[in-house]
């Protein structure tokens, strides 16, 4: 079975989150560069470096009962060699039993869900996926709350492909 991806995924959004909130953190995580609509980051792990791309969708709809913010990330972790790991934070809480999928210019990649959160359901992907990010023009992702309504969010690419060559030269 393919591996899942565990909290750490989500410990890097974490990390990323409290380096905006407490300033004693923000030390340990650094920002390479904020690129258009993408920013990309690399902080010290427990196994070494880790570095990461987000952005935030630039239209959710409809907006879901609940919704905080949305985030979109990438993430290598060289030293446990795990390159273009693929999250989704929703900013809601998703329907565990409904199909959520990510298309990027046409290309869908489905997702499995926990939570608010997404992963691609193959993460032997994550390669192509980034690739599609990168040359790009739309990625839209398609889920379904937990009260069953299905929303679209959509994300920008502007920017990716710099916020991934920081991430790739810190990495």
């Amino acid at each position: 079975m393919a591996r899942r991806p565990a909290a750490s995924g989500a410990a890097a959004l974490v990390a990323l989150l409290a380096a905006w909130a407490a300033p004693a953190v923000a030390q340990s995580v650094r920002q390479l560069g904020v690129f258009n609509s993408w920013s990309a980051y690399s902080a010290p792990s427990g196994t070494g470096e880790i570095c990461f791309v987000v952005t935030k969708p630039s239209s959710v709809t409809p907006s879901p009962d609940g919704y905080s913010q949305g985030y979109l990330y990438l993430t290598d972790r060289p030293d446990e060699k795990i390159a273009n790991e693929f999250n989704l934070i929703a900013g809601f809480k998703l329907a565990a039993d409904q199909p959520a999928s990510l298309t990027v210019d046409g290309h869908t990649y489905p997702l499995f869900v926990r939570g608010d959160s997404a992963w691609l359901k193959d993460p032997a992907q994550g390669g192509n996926l980034a690739g599609g990010i990168r040359a790009g023009a739309s990625l839209v992702v398609d889920l379904v709350s937990e009260q069953g309504t299905r929303v679209r969010e959509s994300f920008s690419l502007s920017g990716a492909t710099a916020a991934s060559k920081a991430m790739s030269d810190a990495c």
